[in-house]
This record gives structure tokens, C-alpha cells and sequence, in this order.
């Protein structure tokens, strides 16, 4: 496994300006890096992988994030299994608030154990530190306006979504 191969693992349900933000550093540190969609069995989604997925890719070409971007799913196993499989050295996570630190320090020392993969915490830029995927959800299902806090290609999707899609 390779230190300079990186994965970004979310259920991005929908990718956010913080999860943009983090993809932008962490291509900037890493050779390769890949954005993963993870299904996550204790969260009902609200769009479907492949939406999210096409809105990830749309998001960052219009983002003009550049390097080695690979953009993919994974749905059955372990998160580090895909890491093997692609020869990731690092799990890269956002990092909002003590809270996130709480909920992913135990995973970060289980991956490590399960399979010597490293995971770095890069510190969500103060902008972004309140927004959630579940609160954009919130906001966007009750008809809010969602723009300042996500990319132009998931706002222009869920403005032409009605509520009853959520």
C-alpha cells in the first residue's frame, strides 16, 4: 500500500462545499486520490449512488480540482478492503467539530488494526464547519434554499427536485 494513494470515503447524500473543500486539499497532498461513495447501513439516503456519484463528478470538474481524482462506490465489505484493492495508504476524513473527532477516532485505530491504514483529519475550513449533508437534507426537503452551502451541480439539482422527492 502507498502513502501517496488516498481514498475520501462519505455517503456525500448530497456532496456539500465541505466535502468539496476537502476533496480540493487532499488531491493537493496525495498522487492519487479516490472519492468513494460508501452505502452506510445506519443512514437512509436520500438520492440514489448513482446521483450522487454523477454530482460528485459534475461538482469537482466545476470546481477545476486537479490530480488524480477517481471517483467510484463501495457498498459490500470493509472500507479498508477497498483501500487494499486500490493500494491506498490513507483514509482522508473532514473533521468539523469535537464531535467528529469522537465518532472517528475509534475507526481510524480499527482501520489502522484491520490493515495498517493510516487516516489524517484534515480540519474543515470555518466556512463550511456547521454544514451537513443531514442538514442541507433538512433544509432542501422543507424548500430552503441549499446554495450556499453546496456546488453549483447539486444546488441546480435539488432546486429542480420537489419535496416529495426527499
Amino acid at each position: 500500500m502507498s502513502s501517496r494513494i488516498a481514498v475520501v470515503p462519505g455517503s456525500f447524500d448530497p456532496p456539500t462545499l465541505g466535502h468539496l473543500d476537502v476533496i480540493r486539499r487532499a488531491a493537493r497532498l496525495y498522487e492519487q486520490l479516490h472519492v468513494l461513495v460508501v452505502h452506510n447501513p445506519d443512514k437512509e439516503a436520500m438520492l440514489p449512488i448513482a446521483q450522487r456519484l454523477a454530482l460528485l463528478e459534475e461538482s469537482i470538474a466545476e470546481a477545476g480540482i486537479e490530480g488524480d481524482v477517481v471517483i467510484g462506490s463501495w457498498s459490500v465489505g470493509l472500507l479498508v478492503d477497498y483501500a487494499q484493492e486500490v493500494g491506498a495508504g490513507v483514509l482522508v476524513k473532514g473533521i468539523r467539530s469535537q464531535a467528529d473527532v469522537t465518532y472517528e477516532t475509534p475507526m481510524a485505530v480499527v482501520n489502522n488494526h484491520l490493515a495498517d491504514v493510516e487516516t489524517v483529519f484534515l480540519l474543515a475550513d470555518p466556512a463550511n464547519s456547521v454544514v451537513s449533508s443531514s442538514l442541507v437534507r433538512q433544509v432542501a426537503g422543507l424548500g430552503g434554499d441549499v446554495s450556499p452551502y453546496v456546488p453549483g451541480p447539486v444546488a441546480r439539482y435539488l432546486s429542480r427536485a420537489t419535496s416529495s422527492e426527499f
